[in-house]
């Protein structure tokens, strides 16, 4: 049927750092991991309750791998919009198993990039990229083309 629409929106902290690998057909794509927590008080015990679910996201969209290649890291917070996508593969002992991740397409996806996690004193931890030389620092946009070498 046509109409249906699947859409998932996640905001969380980076795992560690994103992984980009270039396809044989020379796409890069990115894929990395990004945490969500909940709390909540414990009714019986009165104690803080944590529970931490781990999504793997995989971007194809090569506008959004260039910035998550150029600006996102370990405990960076970011806002990922794709779709959960269930994938089939055989591990080496021919077993079949099933992951499912966020992925982000060429198109109808989006990745926000929302600052870097806290430590407890509520400062940013120490950096894990350079900065860019001559004490410039990066201003969070990538480089889109110009309307001219649009081909449309």
């Amino acid at each position: 049927m046509a109409g249906h629409f699947s859409q998932t929106i996640i905001l969380g902290n980076v795992g560690k750092d994103p992984e980009i690998r270039t396809t044989q057909g020379g796409q890069k794509v990115a894929s990395f991991t990004l945490a969500t927590s909940e709390t909540w008080k414990d009714r019986q015990s009165g104690e803080k309750r944590e529970k931490t679910e781990w999504h793997r996201v995989v971007c194809w969209n090569e506008g959004l791998t260039s910035v998550i290649e150029r600006f996102v890291r370990k405990g960076s917070k970011v806002q990922v919009i794709g779709q959960n996508q269930t994938r089939k593969w055989t591990d080496q002992s021919g077993q079949d198993r099933y992951t499912t991740e966020v992925v982000i397409q060429k198109f109808g996806g989006n990745l926000v990039l929302c600052g870097e996690r806290t430590n407890d004193g509520g400062s940013p931890p120490q950096q894990s990229q350079p900065r860019q030389q001559g004490g410039q620092q990066r201003s969070g946009w990538w480089d889109a083309p110009d309307d001219e070498t649009i081909p449309f």
